[in-house]
């Protein structure tokens, strides 16, 4: 099995690997070829999410904004990407990655959603939207976001009464609450957390691990604040390149809400108290 996949690996890379990377093929990790060039190959359990993650990250450099891990080959249990020699993030690195963050969202496409469902962590994220959840974000997002998570919160046990009553004002109020905010679908990466990007030997941002689809970018956005670690001048760059809508700061919660949910579907209880917050901070 070895044999077999450094000999597939070889091919995909088109040379052979140094010796000294054969005890990485096994486990995954920086691999290298003889000419020296560098791959990063990422194993795991089989499943479709290492395709959907090079589909995703194919897609966003169709941007041509923000650089990406280069994707070469996606099998059931890799993804085999060129490897990232990290940089030092240079004084301006937050004000040029929120500018080119905000170039990136001017790349739009014709409907929400994408064209197969992906992940969002270990979780299916429903992307494939059905009749008018394709130009309707209040219906997709509801649809396809909020309410696949809440169900799976129910088979989790998560589901209160209270939180029961609370999901369905939501649902009653979400058209109203996203009035004002429309705008064509753009691409995003999904998942942008402060874990999801790499500063490269050019001192630009790079993107990995996406959770790609077309939607509204102030759940981009909102996710990056959900766990800090984008400064200040980073906000300020991208609303200098490419201001949000009127009212986004009030809208910030509902897109915090999906994430919310999905943790909460991933890790436990310790994020139902943000979940029932901000179900409650949009009852009324």
């Amino acid at each position: 099995m070895l044999m077999l996949c450094r000999s597939f690996l070889e091919e995909c890379v088109g040379e052979p690997l140094t010796e000294d990377s054969l005890s990485r093929v096994a486990v995954g990790g920086v691999i290298r070829t003889r000419s020296g060039q560098a791959y990063f190959l990422k194993r795991g359990a089989s499943g479709r999410s290492f395709r959907c993650e090079a589909n995703g990250l194919r897609e966003l450099a169709r941007s041509g904004e923000i650089p990406v891990a280069d994707a070469i080959f996606a099998g059931d249990d890799f993804i085999l990407t060129r490897y990232i020699e990290r940089g030092t993030p240079p004084v301006d690195f937050f004000e040029t990655f929120g500018r080119s963050l905000a170039r990136m969202h001017r790349y739009t496409g014709s409907v929400f959603g994408f064209y197969e469902d992906n992940y969002i962590g270990a979780n299916p994220q429903l992307n494939r939207a059905d009749g008018q959840e394709r130009t309707d974000w209040a219906l997709f997002y509801f649809n396809k976001r909020l309410l696949f998570q809440y169900r799976l919160a129910e088979r989790n046990g998560y589901v209160n009464a209270s939180l029961r009553s609370d999901f369905v004002k939501l649902e009653k109020r979400l058209p109203a609450l996203l009035h004002g905010s429309e705008e064509p679908p753009c691409l995003l990466h999904g998942d942008l957390w402060n874990g999801n990007f790499l500063c490269a030997l050019s001192g630009k941002a790079v993107l990995i691990d996406p959770a790609v689809y077309y939607g509204h970018r102030e759940a981009e956005l909102a996710m990056t604040r959900l766990f800090g670690g984008f400064p200040d001048s980073f906000y300020r760059a991208y609303m200098q390149e490419y201001p949000l809508p009127e009212g986004w700061a009030y809208r910030d919660n509902l897109y915090r809400l999906y994430h919310l949910f999905n943790h909460l579907n991933l890790f436990g209880r310790s994020y139902l108290p943000d979940v029932e917050y901000v179900l409650r901070f949009y009852r009324d």
